[in-house]
């Protein structure tokens, strides 16, 4: 294995650690239907960051002809992570209509 084959499994490896969290805080979003404890900021810094591991990855793909098993493998790491984010995100703003439509609800009922 040499040094660019190494750095890629660091990475992939990396990638996929971050991204084994993701199917855990997607299940809790989904089932807890509160976006309370949840941050927006901190989701989309972490699109941002994926979004730009996903272009140095089509950088590297165009400009300097890498290729191989694990440079595909990080890739598609990325590519999944984003989209598990994405649907945590979206999720966030599904919950957080919840969470106003239960807030109006308790106050309806206290104006009875």
């Amino acid at each position: 294995m040499n040094l660019t084959q190494l750095t890629d499994l660091f990475e992939a490896l990396t990638i996929l650690c971050f991204g084994l969290s993701w199917p855990i805080s997607i299940r809790k979003s989904y089932i807890s239907r509160t976006a309370k404890g949840k941050s927006l900021f901190f989701e989309i810094f972490l699109l941002i960051g994926y979004a730009f591991g996903i272009l140095r990855k089509v950088i590297q793909l165009v400009c300097l002809d890498a290729s191989g098993f694990l440079f595909f493998l990080s890739f598609i790491f990325y590519v999944v992570n984003f989209v598990a984010i994405s649907i945590d995100v979206a999720l966030y703003f599904r919950n957080v209509k919840l969470d106003r439509e239960r807030e109006n609800q308790n106050q309806n009922e206290e104006n009875q």
